[in-house]
């Protein structure tokens, strides 16, 4: 017979879908900054130290985001931690469309500007990125 749950606890609810899409992202995210970090290593901006070291340590913090978003009793802490990765990594996305323009203007090659252009379409995606992760710390 199942124990009844205290009065005073709160209620488990389930990953809403923004969460579950969030914390996809961080999962696949995370997953592809441990196996393939030197992908990732030219967006770190280039004033910052040990972009291999910096590269590895957002993959470990994505997916532990990622997973804790699923998770109802670490929800709330998830996502303050998400919502802090993701203004965190905002200027290394903003280094990719910065250094995906340069080439773009180059060499002027239509995929080189494709890629230019969806870099740019990215930055501004974030934000209900963000706003998923903070909705998140906010539920009970």
């Amino acid at each position: 017979m199942p124990r009844p749950r205290p009065r005073h606890a709160a209620p488990v609810t389930r990953a809403s879908r923004g969460e579950v899409v969030l914390a996809s992202a961080f999962l696949v995210s995370g997953t592809l900054h441990l196996v393939r970090p030197q992908v990732f290593e030219p967006i770190v901006p280039r004033a910052l130290p040990a972009h291999r070291e910096l590269v590895l340590a957002s993959g470990v913090a994505e997916i532990a985001c990622g997973a804790g978003l699923l998770v109802p009793r670490t929800r709330v802490v998830a996502g303050a931690a998400s919502t802090a990765l993701l203004v965190a990594v905002w200027p290394a996305n903003a280094q990719m469309s910065l250094s995906h323009g340069r080439r773009a203007a180059r060499t002027r090659r239509p995929a080189h500007v494709a890629t230019f252009v969806g870099t740019l379409l990215r930055l501004p995606l974030q934000v209900p990125l963000i706003r998923i992760a903070l909705g998140a710390a906010r539920r009970p």
